[in-house]
């Protein structure tokens, strides 16, 4: 099957819009043949100038013939500019019909692909990736069809004056072009592809880093702690250096090739008069000089329209990166789960089809239970509950939510038996009714305020300038940690799913909001089955069971006075954990 190209895929994607990508084309390319007229009138101007010098009072036409220059000149101008419009058109249509196509097979991913696939990647992929389609059809192919258009009114411009000066000129012409595919073959695709992977690695870490700006502003690290951000930079700088190193050379000698054409022209002109010089001749020598800069400016354009084109052809291939990803399999007969117990079945993943994060884990929870994962950073606890809650499916085995393979409940019903509550959670730019809502779309003003009240928020609503109706985010109205936390729990209050997962819900909490944000969970988790993961062992004493979790399997498992008593992995943690506690606590009197 003949692979499609680049632009017949991307007027696909204009739809009708595409017939105003084909009339810019036409109206470059007609602008570009009206732009050589006014060089005729000026070739009027100078021979009439030169036959009737130095009585210039015969010259009948000279202002007649300089008006028409600079009327075709308008109307070229004019032609043109109509032209970009309608390619602009064309091209916002594409881009923007691009960005959906992409963003709607985003939202039938898996919900952790966002997280494995890099937030600043993904981010670049959809703005910039599609804004570069946009600026090469709005003004690259417009450019293009111009620059084909203007080299075919040239050779006949500069054959009917005087032939051999017309061959002079096109050689510079065929030296750049022949220094031009050497510089934009396939090794500069290639080029191209390792400049935007920099860059892609570069955006990625950056946003990384910026997340983690608090750690480095708490522990007093600099910059080179975080050294996969600044080996992108390094790495960034290297590649930029020596491609500009090797880029030099030619680079100096198409500039000297497509400038140089005048040089020819004398050289010519010296060996072409040496019998003597007409005023026919020399009329024809300083009118080439004057045209032929065209002959530069339209192989640049070439140049830099070869250089998009393959910046093009790598954005669709970063863009189809995603669009190639397969969305979760969705069930054509879904099921219904009878309560919110949860189970796993023998359940192994991988993220990169290699190493196993998880290892053969079967486990029950038992609907209205509170159970907790704990263990090394790094073991699976995350991994675990996402596979929970179908972020990912494994490779291996079965996870079931109230008796049912999560495979076969549909995805609204999934999403509506699972409430999360992230470490990290964020708020999108709205009022906190807004915010709140997005937990039941459909839910009353009265609901919300009970959810807000059930989740400790009313201290949060009375301090702010309009109460729930306060946009967050504007005009300086930002909310802590610990108060962005107890939002989110009264989004999950409005949710009431029947499952509710914790991911160390409390690590950015100031002690006043963990104690607010203890309460809300505490009423939250009434009736519904919680799943915590924490780091903090003094918050999962209480629950029902806890699953020591280490190198993707489970290593431990049983309420904390269970394995306290035993001379296991969770018994050395809270040893070392209580060490911790302690140490704080004499520093802090110390200070």
């Amino acid at each position: 099957m003949k692979k499609q190209s680049n632009l017949s895929r991307l007027l696909e994607i204009a739809g009708s819009h595409k017939y105003l990508t084909y009339a810019s084309w036409v109206l470059s390319a007609i602008s570009a043949l009206i732009a050589l007229v006014p060089y005729y009138y000026i070739w009027q101007v100078m021979k009439e100038v030169l036959d009737t010098a130095p009585d210039f009072d015969r010259a009948q036409n000279l202002t007649h013939n300089g008006w028409m220059a600079v009327l075709f000149a308008v109307i070229a101008v004019l032609v043109y500019i109509t032209g970009l419009m309608c390619s602009h058109m064309g091209a916002f249509r594409i881009a923007t019909n691009l960005r959906i196509q992409t963003m709607e097979h985003i939202v039938k991913l898996p919900l952790g692909f966002a997280e494995s696939f890099g937030s600043g990647k993904l981010r670049k992929i959809v703005n910039e990736s599609s804004a570069a389609t946009e600026t090469y059809l709005a003004h690259q192919l417009p450019d293009r069809a111009g620059a084909i258009a203007t080299p075919c009114g040239l050779l006949v411009l500069l054959f009917v004056f005087d032939w051999r000066l017309g061959l002079l000129s096109l050689v510079p012409v065929l030296l750049g072009f022949l220094i031009m595919m050497a510089m934009t073959g396939k090794r500069m695709q290639e080029r191209m592809k390792e400049y935007q992977n920099a860059l892609d690695d570069m955006s990625n870490e950056a946003v990384e880093y910026v997340r983690g700006i608090p750690v480095v502003k708490t522990f007093g690290q600099t910059i080179f702690s975080f050294k996969k951000f600044k080996g992108s930079i390094d790495r960034y700088q290297k590649w930029v250096i020596a491609y500009t190193k090797e880029l030099r050379t030619p680079m100096m000698l198409y500039t000297a090739a497509i400038n140089g054409v005048f040089a020819f022209l004398i050289a010519g002109g010296l060996l072409f008069t040496q019998n003597g010089v007409t005023s026919e001749f020399l009329l024809n020598v300083i009118f080439y000089i004057i045209i032929t800069p065209i002959i530069s400016v339209t192989l640049t354009k070439i140049m830099f329209q070869s250089e998009n084109a393959m910046i093009v052809d790598d954005a669709l291939k970063r863009i189809d990166s995603v669009l190639d990803l397969e969305p979760l399999k969705e069930t054509t007969h879904p099921q219904h789960p009878k309560d919110g117990s949860v189970e796993l079945d023998n359940v192994r993943f991988s993220y990169d089809g290699e190493k196993d994060v998880l290892k053969n884990i079967s486990l029950s929870i038992p609907a209205g239970q509170t159970v907790a994962f704990v263990g090394p950073s790094g073991g699976g606890k995350t991994t675990l509950a996402n596979i929970i809650s179908r972020f990912f499916d494994p490779q291996r085995g079965a996870v079931k939510i109230g008796g049912v393979d999560v495979r076969n409940i549909a995805k609204e019903e999934l999403m509506d038996t699972v409430s999360f509550v992230f470490q990290n959670s964020h708020l999108i730019k709205a009022s906190i009714m807004e915010n709140v809502r997005m937990g039941n779309p459909y839910a009353t003003r009265e609901e919300i305020m009970q959810a807000l009240k059930n989740a400790q928020c009313m201290d949060i609503i009375e301090k702010l300038p309009n109460g729930v109706d306060t946009i967050i985010g504007t005009k300086g109205v930002y909310l802590s940690g610990g108060e962005q936390q107890r939002i989110a729990i009264a989004r999950a209050f409005l949710k009431n799913a029947p499952v509710i997962i914790l991911d160390e819900a409390t690590a950015f909490a100031d002690p006043d909001n963990e104690t607010k944000v203890q309460a809300a969970f505490s009423k939250l988790s009434k009736g519904k089955t919680v799943i915590m993961i924490a780091h903090r062992l003094s918050t999962v004493t209480g629950v029902d069971k806890i699953y020591v979790v280490k190198d993707g399997q489970i290593a431990e498992c049983g309420t904390s006075q269970e394995l306290l008593g035993q001379d296991g992995l969770f018994r050395r943690m809270w040893k070392d954990y209580q060490t911790s506690v302690q140490w704080k606590v004499s520093k802090e009197a110390q200070i």
